[in-house]
């Protein structure tokens, strides 16, 4: 199939080429994606530990101690 026909005109022409530009081109988004999803998830564990911390004890959720029962 004509590689015109499945890339844009920068890509085609790199087909012809016969670099590796579209192997370059996925590792710089995974290199970009990465550090983005995990600072994203830092955050979200980070925000979730200070809320914790902050919590009055008294509005816990936690089930009461089980109390000694006859």
């Amino acid at each position: 199939m004509n590689a015109s026909l499945l890339a844009c005109l920068t890509c085609a022409r790199n087909f012809a080429d016969h670099t590796n530009a579209i192997g370059w081109s996925i590792f710089f988004l995974l290199a970009m994606i990465l550090p983005l999803l995990g600072g994203v998830v830092f955050f979200m564990v980070r925000l979730a530990r200070r809320g914790e911390a902050d919590l009055d004890p008294e509005l816990r959720d936690d089930p009461p101690s089980a109390a000694p029962s006859r």
